[in-house]
């Protein structure tokens, strides 16, 4: 039995599979190691009745997750599922190696990743090259659903956002300036929290004020991230992850088009194509 997992800092999806056929799909809470450390990730997995029914019999288990940047961060991780899962093989990658074989498989392409956070690379097929890119929620994360939060929040604090949307923001969320300061700088997973406000967007899609918002935070992404890749591998195809830029998509599409850029694919979850790529190799 094999277990692929993609991990945001959000939420997991898990897949478990037997020759070829799935047993079990279901969500967990994400497994950041920035956020997590060892204890804390096999409490999760204890909660979990699929993952205790099937824990013995796991043999592989394919972790790709947001945070699982290093050596020592993956170490966090690999360690809390060896104690979970006795007899199983662990490996443990960034999220961004897990989009790039959901997206391209063993073909190169340039990979976008853009959801709770956000963050992009170059994929030679068989492997993600390193970067400068992926600073986090508080350096970086251009256009992703933290940038979003973060720029509702300022607008409704300093009075920017338009009175309509003041208004309904404040009735949804009951919010006032205290409040929204102590959850931001108090609370320990800022970035969930303010990834939590990309709700609001999806629900006032059609408004003119968050289109530009929304428009402003692929330019970033686009200027920042891709474009530089683009300079790099011209004739690469461009293919985007992430929940952002799955229910945005046509505000991406038309902001990569305007920065001479074409969008090979988006999807939304990587998790079913790295299932079929991982059944196809055990």
């Amino acid at each position: 039995m094999i277990a692929v997992v993609y991990s945001g800092s959000n939420h997991a999806d898990w897949r478990l599979s037997d020759k070829g056929k799935t047993i079990a799909s279901f969500k967990t809470n994400g497994i950041n190691p920035y956020f997590n450390d060892e204890k804390h990730i096999v409490q999760l997995l204890n909660k979990n009745i699929n993952l205790i029914h099937h824990a013995e019999e796991m043999k592989r288990i394919y972790f790709f997750g947001a945070g699982s940047s290093s050596k020592e961060l993956q170490s966090i991780v690999c360690n809390a599922f060896a104690t979970f899962f006795k007899f199983a093989k662990i490996s443990v990658a960034h999220d961004i190696e897990g989009a790039a074989i959901a997206c391209c498989r063993n073909t190169p392409g340039i990979i976008g990743i853009c959801g709770s956070g956000s963050n992009a690379a170059w994929y030679d097929g068989r492997k993600v090259r390193p970067n400068n890119y992926g600073l986090g929620y508080i350096l970086a994360d251009e256009g992703s659903g933290n940038w979003l939060g973060r720029q509702l929040i300022k607008g409704f604090m300093n009075e920017t956002l338009p009175e309509n949307l003041r208004k309904k923001f404040a009735h949804k969320y009951e919010a006032d300036r205290k409040t929204l300061l102590e959850k931001v700088y108090r609370q320990k997973q800022t970035a969930l929290y303010l990834s939590s406000f990309s709700e609001f967007f999806i629900e006032n899609n059609g408004d003119e004020y968050l289109k530009s918002v929304i428009k402003d935070g692929f330019n970033r992404l686009i200027s920042t991230y891709l474009l530089p890749l683009h300079k790099q591998h011209p004739q690469a195809p461009l293919h985007f992850e992430g929940s952002v830029a799955f229910a945005f998509q046509d505000h991406l599409r038309e902001a990569t088009a305007e920065a001479g850029l074409e969008i090979a694919g988006i999807i939304k979850e990587p998790i079913n194509n790295l299932l079929t790529y991982y059944s196809n190799k055990n």
